[in-house]
């Protein structure tokens, strides 16, 4: 009885934040340090952008959509506005063009998922393949790698200044959250974006625009990839259009869905995400330390992965409807 008492109250958002706290306890323990406040801070600042991508794609997946250009489109319309200051565009400019660029992708995305009726895991692997092959041929020429410029101003301060002790990427990344949370919570557009997710048919009777709706998921990722591209550009001084090609967009799609986030649609929120982020930043942070091999860590965190899905399928087993929501 105590045990289906226990099951009734767990979720999959709650089992990873059983398995964060335990990381933490376990890691205090073995390694020296670990709990020290800069550490700790190094550990959340680790993985803010890449919650803040975790939001972006937040969006997309709970109206029964995934984006996989997002790495493309941060990396290759951040690279481009820091090119264009070299080249002697203000910087206002060139940040705007990179911004419009970003936009511009996504909004062909949604139309090409929304009205093309294209699914959303071709679509999106598409475009990040053309956004990453038309930015290296036509707007960033001759390198991998664009370095900062030095008349960036402020916006250096977004990735390398603190707020009362605490690193900008942290507080921008809790600012990104907070208003994702806002939107989601307490606006239509917001109640809309779970209603497609949960019945996309339903929501079409019942006089909600649904292919704008789409559209307007894939634009706001878009404009999220963006300020995280921001974010890391001004964090490492340089934007590095390899990373297209690196395992960071399945990490993104990892922090979502290990939160709790239901890829059928219409289930999760931010908590999910911070959870599911603070869960990977605790993890890496520990086996770093420790020294573990890279491809070891992704093993690891894919164990992880499956272990929370396989104990949120036991203690919350889907019925059938349930089952037959959507696909990605």
């Amino acid at each position: 009885m105590r045990l289906q008492v226990v099951a009734r109250h767990l979720n999959q958002e709650k089992i990873v934040f059983l398995l964060t706290v335990a990381l933490v306890i376990a890691f205090a323990a073995l390694l020296p340090n670990f709990l020290d406040r800069g550490n700790l801070l190094s550990l959340v600042r680790s993985v803010a952008v890449l919650g803040v991508l975790g939001l972006g794609m937040l969006i997309v997946v709970l109206g029964r959509g995934i984006d996989l250009s997002l790495v493309a489109i941060m990396a290759i319309s951040v690279a481009w506005s820091m090119q264009l200051i070299h080249q002697g565009l203000p910087v206002y400019a060139a940040l705007a063009l990179g911004l419009v660029f970003a936009v511009g992708i996504a909004f062909f995305t949604g139309i090409l998922v929304a009205y093309a009726e294209i699914p959303p895991l071709f679509a999106t692997l598409a475009m990040s393949t053309f956004v990453y092959g038309f930015g290296r041929a036509h707007l960033i020429t001759g390198t991998d790698v664009v370095y900062m410029p030095q008349n960036m101003g402020w916006i250096v301060g977004l990735g390398q200044g603190k707020l009362i002790g605490i690193p900008m990427p942290i507080v921008i990344a809790a600012l990104a959250a907070f208003v994702i949370f806002l939107f989601l919570r307490f606006t239509k557009l917001g109640s809309y974006v779970y209603a497609i997710g949960d019945n996309l048919a339903a929501s079409r009777i019942s006089g909600i625009s649904v292919r704008p709706m789409l559209v307007l998921q894939y634009v706001l990722a878009g404009v999220i990839a963006f300020v995280a591209g921001v974010l890391t550009a001004t964090s490492v001084e340089a934007m590095n259009t390899r990373i297209v090609n690196s395992n960071m967009i399945y990490d993104v799609i990892l922090v979502v869905v290990l939160g709790g986030v239901g890829l059928s649609g219409g289930r999760g929120n931010v908590r999910n995400v911070i959870v599911g982020t603070l869960l990977i930043g605790v993890l890496m942070n520990g086996m770093t330390i420790m020294d573990i091999q890279y491809t070891v860590q992704n093993v690891i965190k894919s164990l992880i992965l499956l272990l929370a899905i396989v104990i949120d399928s036991v203690v919350n087993p889907r019925d059938e409807q349930t089952g037959q929501q959507g696909d990605i």
